[in-house]
């Protein structure tokens, strides 16, 4: 029997989109909102539910990479959480990642891909590279560069370090089940060929809420005693979410939307592939969710609204939360307005279920 996340009739409608006044498509899913502690606060569709969490585990797998050694720090920290879109920043930091293990771009078992960033791409086809493609411009080659430095300093194998019985895959999944408090439902094949495992959303939201609470307060971790594994990573943690919170642009590139989030409102914003995104505030409210279509479209805009109908952010004033949402979002645009420029003709909208929360 196929094993499965949660089906259409457990849904929720998170989001909406129209076009000229008419409602032409709807992104249906799971949410849920989490205080501090890990308590519920919102809780829509089906929450406990297994989902492949994609580039939203990244936090974790990071942490593991950098328990194993002490050279991923600042950027490089950042890069090892991160799903860039290859600007030439980016680029040099990994590629100085790989240096400092006295490893090399060949040393990669992501997949190659062309710079997502179109001002970095054009640089390097103007110096004369051609169309270039390398596993170095991978959005994920942050993380897989991190994991080669782990292997590296603990005398492991490079070639294999994607396997599921690594080392540094072990110690990603002893990271995932301390912060998550739960044992993955499943273990897959990321689209960069790391393992990825399926946690429910209330797992996803713990985990990454308390990486990002135990990072960036004195507090102890929630509720729980400091004697919990996941405490044991509080250097990690703070070192991760320093890096992150010092240099945004590294987590996605300047502008991109989670990027933004974290420049912009202080909130850790981590999107992944198939509709799924995790936010936290540095107190420990987070949110995750997952678009049963896949569509990341409208997953920023839910996050961030659902934190706001929690109550998780009232130090973000509305007129700022607003601009941020705008930023993030996709327009709905159709032809050219009077003046030649492209006309927008909707908008995307929070759904049903959660314009009712009140």
């Amino acid at each position: 029997m196929t094993r499965s996340t949660f089906v259409s009739a457990d849904a929720a409608e998170l989001a909406f989109v129209e076009r000229s006044g008419f409602v032409e498509s709807r992104h249906i899913g799971s949410a849920v909102v989490l205080d501090p502690d890990g308590s519920p606060l919102i809780s829509l569709g089906a929450p406990d539910a297994p989902v492949f969490t994609r580039s939203s585990l990244k936090p974790l797998q990071a942490i593991a990479a950098m328990s194993l050694t002490e050279q991923v720090t600042g950027t490089w920290a950042a890069l090892a959480t991160a799903s860039h879109k290859c600007e030439a920043g980016h680029a040099e930091a990994v590629a100085g990642m790989l240096e400092s293990a006295g490893l090399s771009v060949d040393d990669l078992r992501c997949p190659s891909a062309h710079p997502a960033d179109g001002a970095f791409r054009r640089s390097l086809q103007e110096a004369g590279t051609g169309d270039p493609t390398s596993p170095l411009y991978f959005n994920c080659s942050g993380k897989h560069a991190a994991f080669l430095m782990a292997a590296t300093a603990i005398g492991a194998e490079t070639a294999s370090y994607l396997e599921p019985g690594h080392p540094v895959q072990a110690r990603i999944a002893e990271v995932v089940e301390a912060f998550a408090g739960e044992t993955p439902a499943a273990l897959g094949t990321d689209g960069c060929g790391a393992p990825v495992f399926a946690l429910s959303l209330t797992g996803l939201a713990r985990g990454i809420g308390r990486v990002v609470r135990l990072g960036c307060t004195d507090a102890d971790p929630g509720t729980t005693s400091a004697t919990e594994p996941f405490a044991s990573f509080a250097t990690e943690a703070r070192t991760l979410m320093g890096a992150v919170f010092a240099e945004p642009w590294a987590i996605e590139g300047h502008g991109r939307p989670n990027s933004t989030v974290i420049d912009r409102l202080g909130i850790f914003a981590k999107g992944g592939a198939e509709g799924v995104i995790v936010m936290s505030t540095k107190s420990g409210y987070s949110v995750a969710l997952k678009c049963l279509d896949g569509s990341s479209r409208a997953t920023g805009l839910v996050a961030l609204t659902l934190l706001r109908k929690a109550g998780a952010i009232p130090d973000i004033s509305d007129d700022l939360l607003g601009e941020v949402i705008a930023e993030i979002t996709e327009s709905v645009t159709g032809g050219i307005d009077s003046e030649g420029r492209t006309a927008v003709v909707g908008q995307i909208n929070v759904g049903e279920d959660i314009a009712r929360i009140r």
